[in-house]
Parts: structure tokens; sequence; C-alpha cells
């Protein structure tokens, strides 16, 4: 039997993407004398899932199987483990069941298994070159292709005359001016996370499950030594990152690819992207604090570290805003040009992060190098931040995959205006009272009173400032790399 990759796609009520999943998969040259069969899990499905995939693997001649679950629990971690369980089998099953002759000689020939997920679509080429950086070496677990957001068209280039309208504006390939300004900034925050792993040898602590090519070796592994039923686990709502880990314990290498290249879908909207974050951001903090579940990862520092600078940052945006409110309030503020040093820090490293991102726009470098772009998407990461270590200290644990699918659906609503108008409100009240009450807070006893306060805030956001401007400097020397995002 030849050698061959088996792909494990699970897909709930994904009719809309599939086809174009399977037709990437279809536009992958193979490595010579090795064939791909593709295991696409209908996890609960209640659209025409089966029937889009069966059509494509007619039309575009691949190997498909279709694996249909039922009362599936465990989301996409269940769907995958069936997947491993039809191959390898179930060690639950009450009746021990005799492999056969072929059962055996497949299972023999599986050489790599892909992980994708079905609203992904891999570039030409991508699977050959996945496939050579896993055979490279023995000890390599996994590798991971290079992910870029697909940028939606243009909603204007349709026109309502168009019979399809409702149909294309629905199917996610169209979208409007903040569709698009979310896409881009999602796709150069994975730029920079690819750049800096690139840069500290291309070794990474998630292996995502959107493409990544496992070694069956390392899976079985992980499956004994933990004494697991399939190699993936329901006990983070990051089961990638989980499983990645799990395989750096056992001495495995998990890389990410220098060439392939894989297109995911983004988050449209600040609701979604949000409940997607907070998923990822919990699950994260989760896999770092719980001793329960006996991982580690040789890139633990460097996570904590990105904690840390949530922090650093979060830290020193209040503590200026507060600084600077009270300093005018009290007419006690002086302007320093020096204070103009990180602004330039951040405009350089963001303008050169926008170019180096793959399909970067004219529009997307202007508002990095003004800062407009990334100040915002910071501090929708910094809410974030707040609320997933508020959540950690609450004995309510949500549920990351189920909030993320009700806001990819419409099922729930963002409270952004509400929190902006509440912003609004409170900054409005704050500038009546402080004009009211002028003559008093610039009184000689009130500023007296409070200046050696201010004088220690801002010698401590000085400080901080120069901790977070040399942490933009190591970033600005690291992008002077030739690597590409």
């Amino acid at each position: 039997m030849m050698p061959r990759i088996v792909a494990f796609i699970p897909a709930h009520n994904e009719e809309k993407s599939i086809r174009d999943c399977l037709a990437g998969l279809a536009d992958q040259t193979l490595p010579k004398y090795v064939q791909l069969d593709i295991f696409v899990i209908a996890d609960n499905c209640n659209d025409r899932t089966e029937e889009i995939t069966f059509e494509a693997a007619r039309d575009f001649g691949l190997n498909v199987i279709v694996l249909t679950t039922k009362n599936n629990k465990q989301r996409k971690v269940g769907a995958l483990n069936t997947a491993w369980k039809y191959i390898y089998g179930d060690p639950l099953a009450i009746y021990f069941k005799e492999k056969s002759e072929y059962q055996e000689l497949y299972q023999q020939s599986i050489k790599a298994i892909l992980g994708m997920d079905a609203d992904s679509r891999l570039a030409p080429g991508a699977l050959k070159n996945l496939w050579d950086d896993l055979m490279s070496q023995r000890n390599i677990g996994g590798v991971m292709a290079k992910y870029t957001m697909r940028l939606p068209k243009k909603k204007k280039l349709l026109s309502k005359d168009d019979v399809h309208y409702e149909e294309k504006i629905e199917s996610g390939e169209y979208g409007g001016p903040m569709a698009r300004w979310w896409t881009h900034q999602q796709k150069q925050d994975m730029a920079s996370w690819l750049l800096n792993l690139q840069y500290h040898g291309g070794s990474t602590y998630v292996l995502g499950g959107q493409a990544t090519l496992f070694r069956p070796e390392a899976l079985q592994e992980v499956v004994d030594k933990n004494k697991l039923d399939g190699p993936w686990q329901n006990d983070s709502d990051v089961e990638d990152m989980l499983l990645t880990w799990q395989l750096q314990k056992l001495n495995w290498k998990t890389l990410i690819s220098p060439k392939a290249r894989c297109f995911v879908d983004s988050m449209r909207n600040y609701h979604s992207f949000r409940q997607q974050r907070n998923k990822w951001q919990a699950g994260t903090v989760d896999l770092l604090t719980n001793k329960q579940l006996n991982v580690h990862t040789t890139h633990k520092w460097r996570l904590w570290r990105s904690q840390i600078k949530f922090l650093l940052d979060l830290t020193v945006r209040v503590l200026f805003v507060l600084l600077l409110a009270v300093s005018i309030a009290t007419d006690q503020f002086y302007w320093s040009w020096i204070w103009i040093t990180p602004i330039i820090l951040a405009s350089i490293l963001n303008t050169i992060l926008a170019i180096k991102t793959p399909m970067h726009r004219p529009i997307d470098v202007i508002l990095a190098a003004l800062l407009i772009s990334p100040e915002i998407y910071l501090w929708v990461n910094l809410i974030t931040f707040c609320q997933v270590w508020l959540d950690k200290l609450s004995a309510h644990k949500k549920d990351g995959w189920a909030n993320q699918y009700k806001a990819e659906r419409g099922a729930t609503k963002s409270k952004l205006g509400l929190g902006l108008f509440t912003f609004s409100l409170i900054v409005g009240i704050i500038i009546y009272l402080c004009v009211r009450y002028r003559e008093f807070l610039t009184s000689e006893p009130v500023q007296q009173a409070i200046y050696p306060y201010l004088m220690s805030g801002w010698i401590f956001l000085t400080y901080l400032t120069i901790i977070a401007s040399i942490a933009m400097i190591y970033q600005i020397w690291t992008l002077r790399a030739r690597h590409k995002a």
C-alpha cells in the first residue's frame, strides 16, 4: 500500500465554506508516490454540509470519506477524535475488535495527518512544503502553515440589482470598510506573531488547528502516555495549544513552516472578534495557571512575557490619562519634547509591521504610521485582557466555544455602543466638574497638596515608558531579519 497523508476536517454547518476548503486541497501537488485521503467530519450538522462535500469530492476528483457525528458534546475536539478512532480504533470500546489485514496496512501507510478547519484554504504547494518540513527531521512532531486572513472584497463592487446580492453578502466573501479594517488588524497581528517566532528559530507554542501537519507516531505517543481516547482533549478552550504542549513535553519539535501558507477567515466585527479573543486568551491563561493538566512548554516565559506586556501597556495608558487629566485640571501640566520619543518608536514599529504584512493596502500603512489602527486594536485587546483575568478570579467558568459560535451567527449582541456611551458620559461629567470648580482646583493649597503625588506618578510613568520603549527598539531590531510573515 502506498504511503499517504490523511486530512481531518471537522465541519459544523460549513455548507458555505467546505467546497472552497476542498478546492484548496485539490490544488495541491502531492509528494512523489504519496496519496491523499480526506476525512470530513460532519459534526452535528443540520445544513447541506454532507451533500456539498460529496459534490465537491466528485467535481475535484478527491478521495473523501464523510464521517457523521450525532450528539457530539465535545465540538471540534470530539469531531477530530472521531476521525482518529475511525482509523486507529477506540480504546473505550467494550468489545475487542481485531483489525483486518487491510486496516493494519492502511494504518501503517499513514505517514502524516493534516488537521484543517473547514473555512481554511491551503495555498498551492503548501501541502508539499509542510511534508518536506515534517520529513526533514525524525523528531519533528508537527509543522504549522503560516496563516493569512482573507480580506473581504469591497462591498460596493456588488450591484444591488444582482439577483444573487443577498446570497453573496451572506457568504462573507464581501464586506464593508469596517469588516476590511478588522481583517487587516488581525492579519497584521498574525504577521507580527509569525515574524517573532521565525526570528527565534521557528519553534511555536501552538500548532494552530487551521492547517497543521502532524507525525502520526507523535500523536499516538500523546494518546498512550496520557491514557487518552484521542490526541485532542476537551480540557481547554485552546485544544490545539494543549496538544502542542503535550508534544513538547514528549520532546517532539513543533515548528512553523517558512514557506507553506494557509488562508483563513477572520472575525469581521468587534463582537465576534472579542468573543474569539476571549476564548483564546482565557484558554492560554488557564494553561499557564492550571497545574492539574501537568503540561509545560519551552515557551512558557514568552507567554508570561506577553501577559506582562499587556499589563504594562494598560498601566502606561491608564496612568498617563489619569496624570494628564489631574495636571490639566490643577493647571500643572508642562510639555516636554522627549515625550514624543515612544510615539516615534511606536510609529516606526507599526509601519514596518504593516509593510511586512502580506497583501497590505496603502491605507493600512498610513493608519499604522499615524498609530490610529494600532491604538484602537490594542485597546480592544486590553479590554479582553482585563475581562479574562477578572473572569479567572470568578467562580463561574464561561464556555468560550459556545460564546464564539453565538457571536459568529449573530445570536448575541455587542455591548460596544453602551460602553462607548457610558464612557463618554463619565468623561463629560468629569469635564463639567473640572470647569465648574476650576478656581478651587487651581488654588495654591490644592496645587501644593497634589504636586508631590503628580511628580511621583510622572516619575513612575517615565520608568514604565522607558521599559516599553526598550521593548519596541528590540522588536524593531528583530524585524530587520529577512523573514516573511
